[in-house]
């Protein structure tokens, strides 16, 4: 550890007892070098004395200086002696205290923590010091990185170290001997990085630069080259990152309009209940997460085939009680499934009560995948957009590929025909309900780890999902799914400079003119119904 600490003696601390004295006191100095031997010597324990440090989770026995690891300081738990792992069960809290630290402690331990994990064999653990320490140029740490760079195996833990000592040479005051070449070669090493704190290094050195009297114009030039492709970049990656949104929502519009292109497209049904199987999906999920509480992610995954079944038979049984009766008579047929809907509410107010229910996210849906310094895409937002592919190939598979998809054909095309044919309509009505119901169903499962579960829930999807149907036409799976992911897209575009509530009316005036063009919509059904 030469050059880190070149002014400590050691000869105060020499083992884990004068450490545990040391902390043990009030004295700041005796602290620091306790710290600092634990750091030369490196002993097993290093790193989860140095990290609980900084938690606070250490604590000394005020009777016999013992530290001790203690994540809540309770009486009846368990404190771990640290150095030798051994338990003992706290009976009074007066009798351990914390190791107070100072602000000079706390960067000496962040110091011994970066080098230890600079040395640590996992690539992964080397890159994460490596970042935590970018934009520290103090003299500890410029040491600590020269010394690691050589050494250093991994080419993208390079980098950083590289990074790292070019944002020293940049910003740091330069001497008279100082070479311009060096600081020419530390922007051209800075400029390729995506990295926030390389930019705000670059932009400082620049307003020191012109700040000068005499300000050297090559060096200005090329930062301003650096500075102008980083921008550059971040306009980019802000576009993807817009676009990734609006393909997240647009995934939840077509999740929510696709069992309602089934339904309306087959039958002619408007069905005005849709949002509310949809929130009987929702629900499903949160009554499978209270069954199962201790395995969010298994009752999320078993939610939907769950959720498919639950909301599939109650639409059936809407089909086959009210629907069958009214068609041919679609005003009719809006206000009964608009009735229906605010049954479906009131019952879910009486069961649930009405207020909102939270449903938890299971941890491989949580957190972020970073792709670069710039554009990171959340996890659940990549889910949604996975699920909604997912289902889409599995309706377009059971339309195309069994004889349930075949008789849905046949009646949306022509459903005269098809009787005169022998297929029994009735029996197709109520199973194409059913699977739109379903499909309804299995959104609300996917819906529910965006938003909260609420009795109100369905009303926030029902109109989105109408236009996104009409929109890409009637009855036709790919033209939902082009109409719900081209809509995501523009809303997410014009919200930036519209404002989310002026983009939506936007995009609802260009539908009602697009419409008055293509009333039948972007991929208009085909058949003689539909020409007849």
């Amino acid at each position: 550890m030469v050059g880190l600490f070149p002014f400590f003696s050691y000869a105060a601390v020499n083992d884990f007892q004068s450490v545990e004295k040391q902390l043990s006191q009030r004295n700041f100095t005796k602290k620091q070098q306790a710290i600092e031997w634990v750091i030369h010597a490196q002993p097993s324990q290093t790193a989860t004395l140095l990290k609980g440090l900084i938690a606070g989770d250490v604590f000394y026995h005020r009777k016999n200086n013992q530290l001790f690891f203690i994540e809540q300081l309770k009486q009846g738990d368990t404190a771990t002696r640290l150095f030798d792992n051994s338990q003992v069960v706290i009976d009074n809290k007066r009798d351990f205290r914390k190791v107070g630290l100072n602000n000079r402690l706390r960067s000496t331990i962040r110091i011994g923590i970066a080098k230890i994990e600079l040395s640590a064999e996992s690539d992964a653990e080397r890159l994460s010091a490596a970042k935590r320490l970018l934009g520290n140029s103090s003299d500890a740490v410029i040491s600590l990185v020269e010394e690691a760079y050589p050494k250093e195996t991994s080419e993208q833990v390079k980098d950083y170290l590289a990074l790292i000592l070019a944002m020293d040479r940049l910003t740091r005051e330069p001497l008279e001997s100082d070479d311009s070449t060096l600081r020419l070669q530390a922007i051209e090493t800075l400029s390729d990085s995506l990295e926030p704190s390389v930019f705000r290094a670059i932009n400082s050195a620049l307003d020191v630069e012109l700040a000068k009297a005499s300000p050297d114009t090559v060096l200005v030039k090329e930062l301003e080259q650096a500075v102008a492709s980083y921008e550059q970049s971040q306009r980019v990656y802000n576009v993807a990152e817009t676009l990734f949104f609006g393909l997240s929502l647009g995934s939840v519009l077509v999740l929510a309009g696709i069992g309602l292109a089934i339904t309306f497209g087959v039958m002619g049904v408007i069905n005005m209940a849709h949002g509310e199987l949809i929130m009987l999906g929702a629900y499903t999920t949160y009554v499978m997460q209270q069954l199962l509480p201790n395995q969010i992610g298994l009752s999320l995954v078993l939610s939907i085939p769950v959720a498919f079944v639950v909301s599939g038979l109650v639409g059936i049984a809407i089909e086959r009680g009210v629907i069958r009766f009214l068609y041919g008579r679609p005003l009719e047929t809006l206000l009964a499934t608009f009735g229906i809907s605010l049954i479906l509410q009131q019952a879910v107010r009486t069961i649930f009560s009405p207020l909102n229910r939270s449903v938890s996210t299971p941890d491989w849906m949580t957190g972020m995948l970073e792709i670069n310094p710039m554009l990171s895409l959340t996890y659940n937002r990549l889910y949604i957009i996975i699920f909604c592919l997912f289902v889409f190939t599995a309706l377009v598979l059971v339309l195309k590929k069994t004889p349930l998809g075949l008789q849905v054909r046949a009646v949306s095309q022509n459903r005269a025909m098809a009787k005169a044919m022998g297929v029994r309509s009735e029996w197709v009505d109520a199973m194409t309900f059913g699977l739109g119901s379903g499909v309804a169903g299995v959104a609300g499962v996917a819906l529910s780890q965006l938003t909260n579960v609420g009795p109100n829930m369905g009303q926030s999807y029902i109109i989105d999902s109408f236009m996104v149907v009409v929109f890409g036409g009637v009855g036709n799976l790919w033209g939902t799914l082009v109409a719900g992911l081209s809509l995501g897209m523009f809303n997410k575009l014009l919200e930036p400079w519209a404002g989310a509530v002026l983009a939506k009316i936007l995009v609802l005036v260009f539908i009602i003119l697009f419409i008055q063009k293509r009333p039948r919509g972007l991929f208009p059904q085909r058949g003689r119904a539909v020409e007849g």
